[in-house]
């Protein structure tokens, strides 16, 4: 694994060789944030089945995803497509036929894999960077579209924060239509909360929002209280998830992106 750190917080970051075991079809494998951890506390990020086991499915700390956009040519009926940040996929069979290769250039502050894609008429960049400043550690990642096909771009952050000691879980700066679910509700707070807890399954909602703004999230914590989130674009289709072990929220980017454009953006993560 990679390391940054500072007096306050060390990040743990995948090895895109390394640590390939720990890699599959879902998660891109630049950039992925296996853990946080806070000098006075401890680990600050959980996981599915964290801390008991891992796998590459479920993954743990803040993993992102491109999966749900596989690329393949407009009439092929092969099973292998192109996977960002991942490389070349069966997608029903569910196996890695050939990851891509990154150049890696790690800093003090940050560190940043770059990849290039090519696939058919396929040809994408892609960068991913991750930095650690104070407290904040923020995660950006730029898609350059060399091809000449337009890209169907959908991507989405998978924080996994431990589950906190009350109900309340997160507060968002956007508007959410009334939560009247078995897993969630909305308080009069305005902080969306479990119900029924403890749990002994998973709970998936997807919001029914009105987001105008790019997402700001406050996170109920369990060791620090009180911790944030923030993106630079507005979210799209927007799922919370959460299990016994970890609570998780998804704010989906969704765009295209035309031959010879590129696209970024960033998520802050405030401890």
């Amino acid at each position: 694994m990679f390391a940054l750190g500072n007096r306050d917080l060390e990040v743990a970051i995948l090895d895109p060789v390394a640590d390939r075991d720990r890699f599959g079809v879902r998660y891109c494998t630049g950039g992925y944030i296996y853990q946080i951890t806070d000098a006075r506390v401890g680990e600050l990020m959980s996981g599915p089945t964290f801390p008991d086991s891992f796998n590459w499915f479920d993954g743990q700390g803040i993993p992102d995803a491109f999966h749900l956009s596989p690329l393949r040519e407009a009439n092929s009926s092969e099973p292998v497509a192109l996977v960002l940040g991942i490389g070349l996929c069966d997608m029903a069979a569910r196996e890695v036929r050939e990851f891509c290769d990154w150049e890696i250039t790690q800093s003090d502050g940050s560190i940043t894999m770059r990849t290039e894609h090519r696939f058919g008429s396929f040809a994408v960049d892609l960068e991913r960077t991750v930095g650690l400043a104070g407290r904040t550690v923020r995660s950006t990642t730029r898609v350059h579209n060399r091809g000449g096909a337009p890209i169907p771009l959908r991507w989405y952050p998978h924080p996994f924060y431990p589950q906190p000691a009350e109900d309340a879980l997160i507060k968002l700066n956007i508007p959410l239509a009334q939560v009247d679910d078995a897993g969630y509700g909305l308080g009069a707070d305005g902080f969306l909360t479990r119900r029924n807890w403890p749990w002994d399954k998973g709970y998936f909602l997807a919001l029914d929002h009105g987001a105008t703004v790019p997402l700001v999230v406050l996170q109920k914590h369990p060791k620090l209280g009180l911790v944030a989130g923030s993106c630079s674009y507005i979210p799209n289709f927007f799922p919370i998830w959460g299990n016994p072990r970890t609570f998780s929220w998804e704010p989906y980017l969704e765009r295209g992106i035309g031959s010879g454009q590129a696209l970024s953006w960033w998520i802050d993560y405030d401890f």
